[in-house]
């Protein structure tokens, strides 16, 4: 065979060139399959294998994109992948990069989702026209939620604090699951009832899956918001979840308490217009007096008789405009009292609170401080000890002593080490000596 017209590639070589093929040759594809063999080592990757009853195909997915996956992949969960094909040079294994995963019940989900939002948006349940205004200061406010989720419990925080005279009331309902279709719609047509008071729905729930949301996803309650008379805001879930129910209601909120801050007024601010309005209504109401009183006073200057009736009505004048002013300052400060009793609360039971929790805090952190303090002084006075002990100034205290030649400092271990007449140091434990060998006695 001749080899001058063969060519010879590397492993590396080969591996990079299949790499090359597969990645242009194929483009981005959905794949599903069951996880196998899930691994997640300390970088963050997963790794994984999916497989059907006849074969399987290696996987990876990189933790810049499976940061945006919304479960925890296992073990023989059936799941939806999206990808791109490619070749493992270091071993030469073919597999398949994941650019997003989704469970294969949730495929599912989203067509049918796509399906019912295209239907109802074709019969005009999305249209603006038939979107009713929010009332800027609602009295009563109807709020379909579960009573015990986080949901309501962010939503009475943000409303006491903003507008604490609003009137809640909670008709309470499953949000998960398929018994929640029929509570919720149930729910909607009680707070629609003539009697009932409100003039505002809140249809609230806290975060979740595609499937755990799926309530506000169904023709039912979609209808029933719709024919809701009451104007109607839906805050379901988080920011980036998006529902049916979101697209016919008259109003969408990102999130229960979002939905709380856009439905409700600022207090402070309300009572700030409210001052701003009352002073200027007294001060109008003392220009009118006073031009009242200037022209009256200028009549009376140009009419001299008679006298007595004339100041008559002066006076009784004085005496309107002093009642007048009176009343009006009465009726002012009673209504201000009333504002401030019913939309103020005093801060002081608060203040003491948090000083009672200050006061706990500095407490637990001196004693943590005096305790860490302790220990580390114990730890210096125990190692202190260790290093005395094995000091070699501790064994001359006892009465040994260390012996070098003068010539060059060496240790001396063996009397063969020096010659007589050499001279030595000989270091003891309060100080030194120097000696002179006379005789080497050593047997």
């Amino acid at each position: 065979m001749d080899s001058s017209n063969r060519k010879i590639l590397s492993v590396s070589q080969l591996n990079k060139t299949a790499k090359h093929i597969l990645e242009t040759e194929f483009s981005f594809l959905y794949v599903e399959g069951e996880i196998s063999n899930f691994a997640q080592p300390s970088s963050g990757h997963w790794y994984f294998t999916l497989k059907d009853e006849k074969a399987q195909v290696r996987c990876a997915m990189f933790r810049n994109r499976n940061q945006s996956v919304d479960f925890e992949p296992k073990n023989g969960q059936q799941v939806i992948l999206h990808g791109k094909v490619s070749l493992y040079e270091g071993r030469g294994e073919f597999q398949v990069i994941a650019n997003s995963l989704e469970n294969s019940g949730d495929g599912e989900l989203r067509r049918a989702f796509e399906k019912l939002k295209t239907s109802l948006q074709k019969e005009g349940l999305f249209d603006s026209s038939h979107k009713k205004p929010i009332p800027d200061l609602p009295a009563r406010l109807a709020i379909i939620t579960s009573p015990t989720g986080a949901a309501i419990k962010d939503i009475y925080s943000v409303i006491s604090r903003r507008f604490p005279a609003m009137i809640m009331t909670v008709i309470p309902t499953q949000v998960q699951g398929d018994e929640a279709i029929p509570q919720i719609v149930e729910a909607i047509e009680k707070a629609n009832e003539q009697d009932s008071g409100y003039d505002l729905v809140l249809l609230a729930r806290g975060g979740g899956s595609l499937e755990d949301l799926w309530a506000f996803n169904t023709e039912p309650v979609a209808r029933a918001i719709f024919k809701s008379r009451l104007p109607l805001v839906s805050a379901i879930g988080h920011e980036s979840d998006v529902t049916i129910s979101d697209f016919v209601a008259d109003l969408r909120a990102p999130t229960p308490s979002a939905a709380a801050e856009q439905i409700t007024p600022d207090s402070d601010k309300l009572k700030s217009e409210l001052l701003e309005k009352e002073n200027r209504l007294i001060r109008m109401a003392e220009r009118v007096v006073r031009n009242f009183h200037k022209e009256l006073t200028h009549i009376f200057r140009r009419i001299r008789h008679p006298n007595t009736r004339l100041n008559d009505y002066a006076q009784r004048l004085d005496d309107l405009e002093r009642r007048f002013s009176q009343s009006l300052k009465s009726i002012v400060e009673k209504k201000q009292t009333q504002l401030e009793q019913k939309h103020l609360t005093p801060p002081t039971r608060k203040i003491e609170q948090l000083e009672s929790a200050l006061k706990q805090h500095l407490g637990t952190i001196i004693h943590s401080e005096l305790k860490s303090r302790l220990d580390r002084k114990n730890l210096v006075e125990r190692d202190l000890a260790r290093l005395e002990a094995l000091s070699p100034f501790a064994t001359l205290k006892r009465g040994y002593a260390i012996v070098s030649a003068e010539r060059d400092n060496q240790i001396i271990r063996d009397p063969k080490q020096v010659p007589e007449g050499e001279n030595l140091r000989i270091r003891l434990s309060e100080g030194n000596l120097r000696a002179e060998v006379i005789e080497d006695e050593s047997p």
